[in-house]
């Protein structure tokens, strides 16, 4: 820049007053400048997956870590994984209620369990992803204490269906202490369906564990009731307002 040149037209301080006058006076129109294009290869942010898609991946996902743990059992000689169910009373029987609900004894077993596992579960996650989880640790700790406390001395309890039972329980009451009209409808339905396998939990065949059948169904009951605390609260706290 020479000596003795100004600082240019675009910093005329009498312009600037101008057009912050203009600014300011309501009804003046002001043009906005077009967002710039994204720069190529620039990648889009993810779009979030819904709820439902989350629930059936992650219960399909399950479902399919079942039958590899079965495969592994039946191609390793004396079914080492067997031998990871609950063991009443026994202190090494303790770690099956970490494995026992993913272990089953043989094909049979597993299948049988499979399409509840798949309905129940996807219904149990889809209402809340982290609920549903939560609500599953419950069940998956009450009825596998129930059972290494109450077990036959000497016998060896796996199986999903301690879930099994547990989802089912939860997804009765879960609309009856939230109140949820869809959840109630919801319940209903489970109800028209697999109700009649609540029998379950009554002592019937020796070979099926029913102690298994009836903590889960305790564990899902439980599950309900702390998974809705906020929606109690909730409604408390709209009584107290009114």
């Amino acid at each position: 820049m020479t000596q003795g040149s100004g600082i240019g037209a675009s910093f005329d301080p009498d312009r600037i007053a101008a057009l912050r006058a203009a600014l300011d006076t309501p009804g003046t129109k002001t043009t906005s400048v077009p967002a710039s294009p994204p720069p190529p290869g620039a990648k889009k942010a993810p779009r979030k997956r819904a709820s439902w898609q989350t629930a059936a991946l992650l219960v399909g996902s399950f479902a399919v870590m079942l039958y590899v743990l079965e495969f592994v059992d039946v191609v390793v000689p004396n079914h080492p994984l067997d031998q990871l169910g609950i063991e009443p009373r026994e202190a090494d029987g303790l770690w099956g209620i970490a494995f026992a609900p993913v272990l089953h004894f043989g094909w049979e077993h597993l299948i049988a369990n499979t399409i509840p596992v798949l309905i129940l579960g996807f219904l149990t996650l889809v209402a809340g992803i982290a609920r549903g989880i939560y609500a599953t640790a419950i069940i998956w700790v009450v009825g596998g204490v129930g059972v290494w406390l109450t077990g036959g001395a000497g016998t060896n309890h796996a199986g999903a269906s301690v879930l099994i039972f547990g989802w089912l329980t939860y997804l009765l009451a879960r609309g009856l202490f939230t109140r949820s009209i869809t959840q109630i409808l919801i319940g209903l339905a489970v109800l028209a369906v697999y109700g009649g396998v609540l029998w379950g939990v009554l002592p019937s065949d020796s070979g099926v564990s029913w102690q298994g059948h009836l903590f889960g169904a305790i564990g899902g009951l439980i599950a309900a009731w702390a998974v809705s605390s906020d929606d109690r609260e909730a409604r408390k706290r709209r009584a107290v307002a009114a």
